[in-house]
């Protein structure tokens, strides 16, 4: 009873402190929200611009050198791959998504040097091991790409992109004839639609559209250039468009686009119950193998 006694006597005292606190903490978030607002456009710019940043430790794999590419004023760290199959084809790009490096590339390389293929990976600016300070998703990423091309002196390539990689191989497609075939897996049709596609809940239009001016002055681009559909419809070599049904990350729509616009040889594959990073599986290999060969 004594116990029972006390605490109904400090009732009144708990309940006072309580709503002090909530008053304390109400007042606090009504002067947050408007900060935060104002915050939010440095925030989205940073999370676009950033990507996470992993550093491969997949071994070299047999048949390749590790090598540092000059790219568009930035140093490039990735695989030169020579197979010792005759007669040699023509070289193989990988281009790895986004947060990822040329690790992804490992099965790419034994899949096709023993092929008769050529093959180079590469992290990607402000990726991996490569310099460069801001993601800008195919922007600058395309003119790296044909700086590549230029150390390796290569004059007959294939793509083979994913997510980010894709969207760069189709950009590069649209303005460098060296190129005489691409696949793309998993590609955005263009930056503004995707990343407000992927904006958290509390983004409202104008923090993104904030959000996309403060980009585009902080790593001197222009977001809407960033259009692999509007790079397709420039593309007259083939192009296999291979997307997740299943893909949350980026909706199918977006490979429609693309393909809609392409206007030479093409070939759309939706791969039942892919998501976004499982889409190039075993299956769709032998498809990609089977589309490239003569």
């Amino acid at each position: 009873m004594v116990v029972e006694t006390s605490t109904i006597a400090h009732l009144p005292i708990r309940l006072h402190r309580i709503a002090r606190a909530a008053l304390l903490a109400v007042t606090c978030v009504a002067v947050a929200i408007p900060v935060a607002s104002c915050q939010l456009h440095s925030i989205g710019a940073g999370a676009l611009l950033y990507p996470a940043k992993r550093v491969t430790q997949t071994p070299t794999p047999p048949g390749c050198v590790q090598q540092t590419f000059s790219g568009h004023h930035v140093n490039l760290i990735g695989w030169q791959c020579a197979s010792r199959e005759q007669p040699r084809k023509a070289a193989v790009v990988y281009l790895h998504g986004i947060g990822d490096n040329r690790s992804s590339a490992a099965g790419v390389v034994g899949r096709f040097i023993s092929r008769g293929f050529d093959v180079i990976a590469y992290d990607s600016r402000a990726h991996g091991a490569s310099g460069g300070e801001h993601c800008t998703y195919g922007y600058y990423e395309k003119l790296d790409l044909r700086r590549v091309l230029d150390h390796v002196g290569a004059d007959d390539v294939i793509l083979i992109g994913h997510s980010l990689g894709a969207a760069v191989a189709l950009q590069t497609a649209a303005i460098d004839p060296r190129v005489r075939a691409v696949v793309a897996a998993a590609s955005y049709s263009d930056l503004r639609t995707v990343a407000t596609e992927r904006a958290p809940f509390i983004f409202t239009r104008r923090s993104i559209d904030g959000s996309f001016q403060r980009a585009e002055q902080d790593a001197n681009f222009r977001v809407d250039e960033v259009s692999p559909a509007n790079a397709a419809a420039k593309i007259s070599v083939p192009v296999l468009i291979i997307h997740g049904e299943a893909d949350r990350n980026t909706a199918p729509a977006h490979a429609e686009r693309i393909y809609a616009a392409l206007r030479g040889p093409k070939k759309l594959l939706i791969v039942p119950g892919a998501g976004h990073n499982d889409v190039l599986r075993g299956e769709v290999w032998k498809e990609i193998e089977d589309w490239l060969r003569p």
